[in-house]
């Protein structure tokens, strides 16, 4: 099989280097649509561990908590949508005119951390934020689960050639093209250009056996 390397995939003594497996405790910050009786329950049950909660919107470094899912979800998961940066080199910082006066709008703190598509290695550092995403993913996975991963045209070879490393070639099941909704005549050839008008949701599955869930 053809392998893929890049700056950082193995360390000096040709080992590849694992993702970071901390796992940290969860917070509850806030529950929705409950009384205030409810609230106090569900606060010690959380606490005492007693009840399963579901529907969690979980906010934080996916380095920190993939690795905190494992324990209760490994092998578990039948379904798993990413829609991961593109490398675009972007830090999501834009212009704005007021007036007369010109002036760039620089992300917070926040959100440069959290929005960034920037990488001290470039595409080196990306492939190697991937990979180690897409092998706590693998684990993740139930026997019958599937992954579909969003990517546009700069990324879709090498994301392709990961996936098949850690997934393995023969799970990969469709390459999904999304057309963009674009305005009326933007889609059409400019000169010595050809428009850029889809991009691809690549679909990979654990194994033959595998759950069928349909993205429409």
């Amino acid at each position: 099989m053809v392998e893929l390397i890049w700056e950082g995939k193995y360390d000096a003594n040709g080992n590849k280097v694992a993702p970071l497996r901390v796992a940290l405790p969860f917070q509850t910050v806030e529950t929705v649509n409950e009384s205030a009786q409810e609230r106090e329950r569900n606060l010690f049950s959380y606490m005492a561990q007693q009840e399963e909660w579901r529907n969690r919107l979980i906010w934080g470094d996916k380095k920190y908590v993939l690795p905190s899912l494992l324990p209760e979800f490994a092998g578990k998961v039948d379904l798993i949508y990413i829609d991961p940066p593109f490398a675009t080199g972007a830090n999501f910082s834009f212009q704005a005119k007021v007036g007369d006066e010109e002036f760039t709008k620089e992300p917070s703190l926040i959100e440069e951390k959290a929005y960034r598509d920037t990488w001290g290695k470039g595409l080196d550092g990306y492939l190697q934020w991937f990979y180690e995403t897409l092998t706590i993913l693998h684990e993740l996975l139930s026997a019958s689960g599937s992954i579909y991963v969003h990517c546009d045209w700069r990324v879709n070879s090498p994301l392709r050639l990961v996936m098949n490393e850690i997934l393995g070639s023969n799970y990969f099941n469709a390459e999904i093209i999304w057309k963009r909704v674009v305005s009326t005549g933007s889609s059409k050839a400019i000169s010595q250009k050809y428009p850029v008008v889809n991009d691809s949701i690549l679909f990979y599955t654990k194994s033959d056996r595998y759950c069928w869930n349909p993205i429409y």
